[in-house]
C-alpha cells in the first residue's frame, strides 16, 4: 500500500478507483495550478480491511500517515502538533462516485493543547487558536469517539445564552475558551470518552473513523437508492487545514458554475465569513450569496468566477466547488460534477453544446436515462398569496401533506399520500425521508448544503433558510404565518420561486418544447450518420 502525494509537483494522475473520486479531482487541479492545499491520500483499498479492524491492515494506515504527515511538514514548513509552528489537517472520504455528505470528515487533526498555544504564537489570535481547537473537539468526539453531539451542543447553547449573544460567532476569547474547558470536561465524563493530546494517535482514530463511516445508516440508505453496489469503499485524504474562521477576510463557502437547479448560465456561490466549511454545508446556518464577497474581497470574487469558469473547461461539465479564504487569499478544496435537476440536465446539455464544450453525441450521453417525454416544467396556480418564502434550492413543484420527519413521511406515503417533508435544518441523516417525499422545506440552509445537492439529485423541489417557520418537531408540527400546521395538512411550494402555500394548490404542466425538438435533432443526425456508416462498401 502506498500513499498519493498531493502537491509536490508530480504528473501522476491517479484514478478515482484507488484514491476516489474527491482526491483524484484534487491531484488535476494541482496539476492545473489552482491554489489546491497539499494532501495525501491513503487509498481505498485499505477500506475493507480497516472496517473488520485487520491488525496489518492498521499497521499499514500507521506507517502510511507517518510517511504522508512527513510530506505535508516538509511541504508547509509547519510540524504536525507543534508548540510553534503548529500543522493542522483535515481528514476527508472520498468514493470513487460523490456520496455528498454521507461519510465523515474530520477538521482540525492535531489541534492539541500545545498546538493551541501554538496557533497563538504563529498568529497572534487567540480567539481564532481557541475556535480552532473548540471545532476539534466537536468533530473529533462525534465521529470519532461516538459521544452524542447533543451533550456538547447543550454544553455551548448554555454558555451562548449565559454571554447574552445571538450565536457561537459572537462569542468572545474568553467565552471561547471557556467553552473548550467544558468541552473537555464532557469529553472526560463520557463513558469511553478518553482523548489523546498525541497529535499521530489523533490522526490514525480520525482515519479509522472516516473509513468506518462507509458502513454508517446513511451511506448505506444512500448507496442502495443511488445503486452504488458496485462501490467498494472510501480512501482517506488528509489535508493541510486552511482557515475560513481567521477573521473577517476570511470565510469558507460553495459554487457552482452554473445553477444546478433552473440551468442558468450564471454562477451560484454561497458563503459564511469567519467559518470553516462544514458551517457551509451541513445546513445548520444560513450563508450570504457571492455580493458578500464582491463587496468585501472583490479580487477574491473575481479569481472565483474565473476558477470556476477554468475548472468547466477543464472538466467539460458544470463544476460544485468548496472553496475557502484565509486572509484574503483563495484556496480550493475539492471540485465535482454538480448534482442537477432534469430540467437543468436539459439545459446544460443544450448549452455546452452550442458552446463548444461538448458534442452532440456526448450530450445525447449525459441525457441516457432522463425520460426527456415526461420532461415537463411544472406552475402551480390558483394558490392566492404565498405565506411564507424562503431560499429555492432545487427548482420543481410539490403538493402534498406534511411530515416532520422521516419516519412520518415514510408512514405518510406507504398510505398513499404525497409527502412534504419539514425539518429545521437541512440534514443527511434525512436521505430516507427525502427518498420518500416530494418535497423538502427547512428553516434553516443554504442551496450549496449537502442535504439541498441530494435533493437535486433526487429531483425533490426544496426550499431552504425559510425564517418564518418555527417548527415543533417534538409535537409534529409548525407555526408558519401565524397558522399551525399539523402532520398531514396540505401544503404547496415552489421549489424555484421558493414559496410555500397553506392549501392544495392546482398544477398547469407546460413542456420544453425548443429544447425537447433540439435534443430530437440530433437524435437524428445521429441516427443518419449511423445508417451512412452501415451503408459503406466494406474493404476488401
Amino acid at each position: 500500500m502506498q500513499i498519493v502525494r498531493i502537491g509536490d509537483g508530480a504528473v501522476q494522475q491517479p484514478t478515482a478507483e484507488i484514491i476516489g473520486a474527491k482526491a483524484a479531482n484534487l491531484a488535476r487541479m494541482a496539476a492545473l495550478g489552482l491554489p489546491v492545499p497539499p494532501a495525501f491520500v491513503v487509498p481505498i483499498e485499505l477500506c475493507e480491511a480497516i472496517v473488520r479492524q485487520d491488525a496489518d491492515a492498521k499497521r499499514q494506515l500507521a506507517d502510511g500517515l507517518t510517511a504522508g504527515i512527513e510530506f505535508l511538514e516538509n511541504i508547509t514548513g509547519r510540524r504536525f502538533g507543534n508548540r510553534r509552528q503548529p500543522l493542522l489537517v483535515s481528514v476527508r472520504s472520498g468514493a470513487a462516485r460523490s456520496m455528498p455528505g454521507m461519510l465523515d470528515t474530520v477538521l482540525n487533526v492535531g489541534c492539541t493543547r500545545e498546538a493551541t498555544n501554538g496557533l497563538i504564537r504563529m498568529t497572534g489570535n487567540p480567539r481564532f487558536a481557541w475556535d480552532c481547537r473548540r471545532r476539534f473537539l466537536e468533530s473529533f468526539s462525534s465521529i470519532v469517539l461516538e459521544i452524542e453531539p447533543t451533550l456538547l451542543a447543550g454544553t455551548l447553547t448554555r454558555i451562548v445564552t449565559d454571554e447574552g449573544v445571538d450565536g457561537d460567532g459572537k462569542l468572545d476569547c474568553e467565552a471561547v475558551e471557556n467553552v473548550v474547558r467544558a468541552y473537555q470536561q464532557v469529553i472526560e465524563e463520557d463513558e469511553g470518552g478518553t482523548l489523546s493530546d498525541d497529535p499521530m494517535e489523533q490522526l490514525e482514530a480520525a482515519a479509522q473513523a472516516v473509513y468506518r463511516s462507509w458502513t454508517s445508516k446513511r451511506a448505506v440508505a444512500y448507496r442502495e437508492l443511488e445503486h452504488f453496489g458496485d462501490l467498494r469503499g472510501t480512501a482517506v485524504t488528509v489535508q493541510a487545514m486552511v482557515f475560513g474562521n481567521r477573521g473577517a477576510s476570511s470565510g469558507s463557502g460553495v459554487a457552482f458554475s452554473r445553477d444546478p437547479s433552473t440551468g442558468r448560465a450564471e454562477p451560484v456561490i454561497d458563503v459564511l465569513f469567519d467559518a470553516q466549511g462544514e458551517d457551509v454545508v451541513s445546513g445548520n446556518r444560513n450563508p450570504e450569496t457571492e455580493e458578500a464577497i464582491g463587496r468585501s474581497l472583490p479580487a477574491v470574487a473575481a479569481e472565483l468566477h474565473e476558477t470556476l469558469a477554468r475548472l468547466e473547461q477543464e472538466f467539460r461539465d458544470v463544476q460544485d466547488v468548496e472553496f475557502t479564504i484565509e486572509g484574503g487569499r483563495l484556496w480550493i478544496l475539492q471540485t465535482r460534477a454538480a448534482k442537477r435537476t432534469p430540467r437543468a440536465a436539459l439545459q446544460f446539455a443544450i448549452d455546452f453544446v452550442k458552446e463548444g464544450k461538448i458534442t452532440t453525441s456526448q450530450a445525447l450521453q449525459r441525457l441516457n436515462g432522463l425520460d426527456l417525454s415526461a420532461l415537463v416544467q411544472r406552475r402551480l396556480i390558483e394558490c392566492g398569496k404565498p405565506v411564507a418564502r424562503g431560499t429555492g434550492a432545487s427548482a420543481g413543484i410539490a403538493v402534498g401533506r406534511a411530515a416532520f420527519d422521516s419516519a412520518g413521511a415514510e408512514r405518510l406515503t406507504a398510505g398513499g399520500n404525497p409527502v412534504i417533508l419539514i425539518r429545521p435544518e437541512t440534514s443527511t441523516a434525512d436521505v430516507r425521508g427525502f427518498a420518500a417525499s416530494v418535497g423538502i422545506v427547512t428553516a434553516i440552509g443554504g442551496r450549496t448544503a449537502h442535504a439541498a445537492l441530494v435533493a437535486r439529485q433526487m429531483s425533490k423541489p426544496c426550499i431552504v433558510g425559510c425564517p418564518d417557520l418555527k417548527i415543533d418537531v417534538e409535537n409534529r408540527s409548525a407555526q408558519l404565518d401565524g397558522a399551525r400546521i399539523d402532520e398531514g395538512d396540505w401544503l404547496s411550494m415552489d421549489g424555484e420561486a421558493g414559496t410555500i402555500y397553506l392549501n392544495r394548490c392546482d398544477v398547469a404542466v407546460d413542456r420544453p418544447e425548443m429544447e425537447l425538438a433540439e435534443v430530437e435533432r440530433w437524435r437524428k443526425q445521429a441516427t443518419e450518420s449511423q445508417l451512412l456508416k452501415s451503408a459503406e462498401p466494406k474493404g476488401q
